[in-house]
């Protein structure tokens, strides 16, 4: 047998206190304008506290003009170290905006992010990076009132790879490589993270990074070094660290040596970056500012105020180790 358990409202917090709604509403709403002594506040604090009170989703949602769930698309990406970090800083930071965040790990045969966004009422949808205009349309009819980042705004992907390429230019390297995941679930920030690399490329009037696609292999790294070695590369960005250090124990295996055949750089600033062979020079991007930048940039979107959704440069750092 199970007993029906009638949930706590409003009410009942006001007659436990022995208030009116009203003033329970200014209270646990925090509302702005409104006057309540302290004493008061008190009570309906720990008369809600008594009665374990929640307040519901849908009234919360009506009052506000919005629920306080964020979706996050990760779209297929793998959950590795950096991805991990900075879905801890983006929903601490989005905890202090009274948000709370939801991830969707997104799959061709999954439900849809826009099925998705309608069935957990999600009021804000991130990405990492801009939606086509049809799912930012969807997602706005299914409730979303923030989409971001939008269409035509430049990445911190693409800063990333555009600072890998700046440090290589600044050491003399006037032909580089830019080296490629096979796998398809990276296609995306890796097209990202390139389209900084030829950016810089092209602002210093280099030719365009020789771009290749190569499996996280010994046999087929050493190939590419030796291939790249041959064509007058110097360098090479490549889309993440691991690729990095797998490229540097490639070369190391058929005598090739960094930074003197090839310098190399990688991005992330994983943990094993510095314990590589020669120590991996790398891309770090601050984390902490990127998850709190963007909550800030949610809040202020939900309540229709402006906002700038760039992360700023200083964010993006280069960290010089050996080789490069």
């Amino acid at each position: 047998m199970t007993r029906s358990l009638k949930r706590t409202t409003s009410a009942d917090v006001a007659r436990e206190a022995g208030v009116s709604r009203t003033t329970v509403s200014y209270v646990l709403n925090n509302r702005p304008g409104q006057v309540i002594p302290e004493e008061t506040r008190r009570r309906v604090m720990d008369a809600a506290e008594r009665l374990h009170y929640r307040p519901h989703a849908g009234a919360r949602a009506l009052a506000a003009g919005h629920t306080d769930v964020v979706l996050l698309s990760l779209a297929d990406l793998p959950m590795g170290p950096s991805l991990g970090r900075y879905v801890e800083e983006l929903a601490g930071a989005l905890a202090e905006h009274g948000l709370t965040l939801v991830t969707h790990l997104m799959s061709t045969h999954g439900r849809t992010l826009t099925d998705v966004c309608a069935a957990v009422g999600a009021s804000a949808v991130l990405g990492f990076r801009s939606f086509d205009e049809q799912t930012v349309q969807a997602l706005h009819s299914a409730g979303a009132v923030v989409v971001l980042p939008t269409t035509g705004q430049s990445s911190t992907m693409t800063m990333l790879g555009h600072a890998q390429a700046a440090h290589l230019i600044e050491r003399g390297h006037r032909r580089i490589g830019y080296l490629s995941p096979v796998e398809h679930t990276f296609a995306s920030m890796a097209e990202d993270r390139l389209h900084g690399v030829a950016d810089a490329c092209a602002r210093t009037g280099l030719t365009p990074p020789d771009s290749r696609v190569a499996a996280m292999e010994i046999d087929p790294l050493s190939r590419l070094a030796a291939r790249w070695v041959e064509q007058g590369i110097t360098a090479v960005c490549s889309y993440n660290d691991e690729y990095a250090i797998g490229l540097l124990a490639a070369m190391q295996r058929i005598g090739l040596n960094a930074p003197g055949d090839l310098a190399v750089v990688g991005a992330d600033d994983i943990p094993v970056a510095r314990f590589a062979q020669p120590a991996l020079s790398t891309v770090y991007v601050d984390l902490h500012e990127a998850g709190r930048q963007r909550a800030e940039a949610v809040a202020a979107g939900l309540h229709h105020r402006k906002f700038d959704e760039m992360l700023p440069v200083s964010s993006v750092r280069l960290v010089v180790r050996d080789s490069s």
